[in-house]
């Protein structure tokens, strides 16, 4: 059975953008196969270094994981740094990593162009993603497109490994996942926590009206056709509503008389209406105490002893006693 690995930085608060990009495609990686999910905590320090904030995003990500559909029985979730094996074989891996490869890295630039601190931590991000990917011998990585390169660069440095220590990785495939779902923010850009545009998806009922109701759109008058292809309460209705419910609110904006506040009651309606399900969900597994946390030891124990069995062929590789 194919092994699939992916994991999300645990760097805010969950939003729409998040749900139909990144979260609703992985959960249905379960239905392929072995699936191995993580909790990006120990990348997430390039950016988030108060503790308690997270700690905060770290269950808060673990929760809503669970919440839309996430099957610990089926998966392995866990949080990053709860597999040290992960940092050693980063270290390892350091070792036999050109700094050229490094220098070219595309993140890196661009995150430092956008006023991220400049770090050994961001520098070296690519190395201990490969050890990410490599420590539990990934079949199959579902990346987007701006990942790509870092996948390109964890095969190269076990394509390097292998010839020096001899075969010893797995070589993992990617998956270039192409986002289906354009998410627009409030104001009409790419939804995102940067740009403070951001639809929570358990946002308190009070809380998701608001921000629904100030969407950002033209001074069209009620009585006047609207353009339905630039819309941003249509591209978000067309997330959470039936195709015949979209299809009715498309004629409305071409033949007008519907003004743009009762299309933002609509959208808000048709969001409640889908996230209810998991709201519920959300809900019972704060009912139970300990579920959360015996979810990720469950699942730290099955991917440390994943990770000990190839590290076991690593650390004999490179010279060291199999296990310590």
């Amino acid at each position: 059975m194919k092994r699939i690995l992916t994991g999300i930085q645990p760097t805010g608060v969950l939003h729409l953008g998040n749900y139909f990009g990144a979260m609703r495609p992985a959960i249905a990686l379960q239905e392929e196969g072995e699936a191995f999910y993580f909790i990006a905590d120990y990348h997430a320090l390039t950016t988030v270094q108060d503790p308690a904030r997270l700690r905060e995003y770290s269950r808060g990500v673990a929760l809503d994981f669970l919440a839309c559909g996430l099957d610990p029985a089926r998966v392995c979730f866990f949080l990053q740094s709860d597999v040290p094996q992960v940092t050693e074989l980063a270290w390892v891996l350091s070792t036999v990593t050109p700094m050229g490869l490094l220098e070219r890295a595309h993140s890196y630039k661009d995150k430092v162009a956008h006023g991220v601190t400049a770090s050994h931590g961001l520098f070296a991000y690519p190395v201990l993603m490969a050890a990410d990917i490599l420590l539990y011998d990934s079949d199959v990585v579902p990346v987007g497109k701006d990942q790509k390169q870092h996948l390109e660069i964890t095969r190269d440095l076990a394509v390097k490994f292998n010839e020096i220590y001899g075969e010893t990785f797995k070589m993992p495939a990617p998956r270039i996942q192409e986002t289906t779902a354009v998410v627009p923010g409030l104001d009409g850009q790419k939804m995102s926590k940067s740009y403070g545009n951001t639809i929570e998806i358990f946002a308190e009922e009070k809380t998701m009206r608001k921000k629904i109701m100030g969407l950002v759109t033209d001074s069209t008058p009620v009585e006047s056709p609207k353009d339905p292809a630039d819309s941003t309460i249509l591209a978000l209705y067309r997330l959470v509503a039936s195709p015949e419910d979209t299809a009715r609110m498309e004629d409305e904006f071409r033949t007008g008389g519907v003004g743009y506040g009762d299309f933002k009651q609509r959208l808000f309606g048709a969001l409640w209406e889908y996230f209810a399900p998991m709201r519920a969900r959300r809900a019972e597994i704060l009912a139970e105490k300990s579920y959360l946390d015996d979810v990720l030891a469950h699942g730290a124990r099955q991917a440390r002893a994943s990770a000990s069995h190839v590290m076991g062929r690593v650390r004999k590789a490179v010279g060291f006693k199999a296990s310590i």
